[in-house]
């Protein structure tokens, strides 16, 4: 277990490197005693989500739209260079004793970048923890083989396609402890209730974790879940069985729905969004954002001639931050949903929210 304490904001996170369990305490006032209150952030991000992949190997977007899935990072038509080794070095080394995990990702695999090994050597010379998202149509044996090595988790996009099984199968055999990453939409909700429901998934995977859709690159307004729909709200409901929420896991854009449509989870479990507060994104080009979600330039910080302290406590983060207190004042949930998301508010899945806006 790790123990790293927040001097300014004033509170202790525990993360188990082997598990990836974390957990945060609550404020601690100037006499050494818990306040009961959730701290709002963190000095230095928690976890960082580092865009290695500049560009899609493989047709992965034109694969992605064929399984129902919209590339948030606008895949076939931004075409960049991945991250410089380099690059990355001066961003890992930067987390050393600061942040516990990072998530490789960007436009296609991060396990098909030209440099993959050395990106998780030096994660693990910096004592951080590296996970991943893929395909799996590209995936090894020497792939699974440093997956396995260096990685806390491996998450397979849930593309519909005999590769999907095959990279899921070969990365739980190999050891690997293995998620699904499953967007939830207005084109996949019959099928994710269907698997929940009769529980249609592979075996042996450690959780199926699902992703809200955003209509962000080339993300359609159409897809997204409306919270009046009696089906989205059924979807979410099911999770107050516990057969169902122990095999789940959500992205943080999936608590407005959670909150309003269960009473059976642990609410201490829910954790709102962390864009900006815990975690933010950097880009392939060295640019920190928030969220990987916030397509505009200006709420962002060139890593190139910042440091990520520097882009952390900007004035543009800060502004960012701000966005959280402006939303569903006077709501008895708004401390464990700040209102949904901060970037789009067209994806908030509160039933409450909807029916008194209506």
């Amino acid at each position: 277990m790790k123990t790293k304490v927040d001097h300014t904001y004033r509170f202790v996170t525990v993360f188990d490197p082997t598990t990836g369990f974390s957990v945060r305490s609550d404020v601690i006032d100037q006499q050494g005693n818990y306040t009961g209150k959730d701290p709002f952030m963190a000095e230095f991000p928690e976890l960082l989500d580092i865009g290695i992949m500049g560009h899609c190997t493989h047709g992965l977007s034109g694969l992605c739209a064929l399984s129902k899935v919209e590339c948030y990072q606008s895949g076939n038509q931004v075409i960049e260079p991945n991250m410089p080794t380099e690059r990355f070095r001066m961003i890992i080394e930067q987390c050393r004793d600061r942040t516990f995990q990072v998530a490789l990702g960007g436009r296609g695999d991060p396990d098909q970048h030209e440099d993959f090994e050395e990106i998780l050597n030096l994660c693990t010379r910096n004592d951080v923890v590296p996970n991943l998202t893929t395909s799996g149509i590209g995936l090894d044996e020497q792939r699974i083989a440093l997956i396995k090595k260096h990685c806390g988790a491996a998450a397979v996009s849930w593309y519909r396609q005999n590769y999907t099984i095959d990279a899921i199968e070969r990365l739980i055999n190999a050891g690997v402890k293995t998620n699904i990453h499953y967007v939830i939409s207005n084109a996949t909700i019959d099928e994710a209730i269907f698997r929940m429901e009769n529980d249609q998934w592979p075996k042996g995977i450690n959780r199926i974790i699902f992703l809200l859709h955003k209509p962000v690159g080339l993300g359609s307004e159409m897809n997204v879940l409306q919270a009046s729909d009696p089906k989205v709200q059924y979807f979410f409901s099911l999770f107050n069985k516990k057969e169902h929420i122990d095999k789940a896991g959500f992205d943080s854009c999936c608590v407005p729905g959670l909150l309003s449509n269960t009473t059976n989870i642990d609410i201490q479990t829910i954790e709102p969004c962390e864009a900006g507060r815990f975690s933010a994104y950097i880009s392939p080009n060295a640019r920190m954002y928030p969220c990987s979600f916030e397509k505009d330039d200006s709420i962002s910080i060139d890593l190139s001639n910042h440091s990520i302290d520097q882009a952390w406590n900007s004035e543009v983060f800060n502004q960012f931050r701000n966005r959280y207190s402006s939303k569903c004042m006077g709501c008895a949930k708004v401390n464990h949903c700040f209102g949904g998301c901060p970037i789009l508010n067209q994806i908030n899945t509160c039933k409450e929210r909807n029916e008194v806006s209506s």
